[in-house]
């Protein structure tokens, strides 16, 4: 773990990742501390509001948290069986929606390559050598499409823990006609400690979504979690 941490941190590759937040908010961190605990900030958020999240596996404390304290509509998505199976033994708010597929660069098919430990059930659309025998097909879309599909034209919060995939889904996002995004704040967990990526790629991803206006305010102590929000907020000095 302390290898992980310097890794993220510091170096990977020759390459280095900010340690500090642009921006200052408020945040508040909601959810079960020891998995599903997510950081963000909290205004602009009210009754009505819209949040997608993207990646359930089998915890959404956090989920519940922000619509009991906030009063918002969450939209849950996951193609995991496992998980759905785990929403479906849930009792649930009204305001809690679940949706069978995942998020990704294009709409269609894709291989989800379920984890080497059999406990754990988070999948991945990176190809996993040791578990490519296991694999299984899922629907996947792109974010655009799923807002139309919905009838969203505005999201309030986007939280993304995809596994990987938002390496291709974040340049997807941002070359789409939806202004910064679609959202006005977006967490996101980076998986560069995964094989074939790294810090780099993370890097790639935070520089396009500055350019998007969206600017940091949350960043994790192992670098991998982040929130962005639009660059409406006081400059972190």
């Amino acid at each position: 773990m302390k290898l992980l941490l310097k890794q993220g941190l510091e170096f990977a590759r020759g390459h280095r990742l900010p340690k500090a937040p642009e921006l200052s908010c408020p945040t508040l961190t909601l959810g079960d501390p020891s998995y599903g605990a997510w950081t963000f900030c909290p205004q602009g958020l009210t009754p009505g509001g819209i949040v997608y999240s993207f990646g359930v596996g089998e915890d959404i404390s956090w989920d519940l948290a922000i619509i009991e304290k906030y009063g918002v509509a969450v939209h849950a998505f996951d193609p995991t069986p496992r998980s759905a199976e785990f929403v479906k033994r849930q009792s649930l708010p009204g305001e809690f929606v679940f949706h069978p597929y995942g998020l990704a660069d294009y709409d269609g098919t894709a291989l989800f390559y379920p984890p080497e430990n059999s406990e754990w059930v988070s999948h991945t659309l990176l190809r996993r050598r040791a578990t490519a025998g296991k694999a299984i097909e899922v629907q996947v879309r792109r974010l655009e499409t799923i807002m139309l599909l919905l009838g969203h034209d505005k999201i309030n919060l986007l939280k993304m823990d995809i596994e990987g995939a938002e390496y291709g889904v974040i340049p997807d996002i941002l070359n789409s006609s939806l202004v910064a995004g679609g959202a006005e704040q977006l967490l996101v967990e980076f998986h560069h400690r995964f094989p074939g990526k790294g810090v780099k790629d993370t890097i790639f991803c935070i520089e396009a979504l500055e350019k998007a206006g969206l600017r940091s305010f949350h960043i994790s102590q192992n670098g991998e979690d982040w929130g962005f929000a639009r660059e409406d907020g006081k400059v972190a000095p």
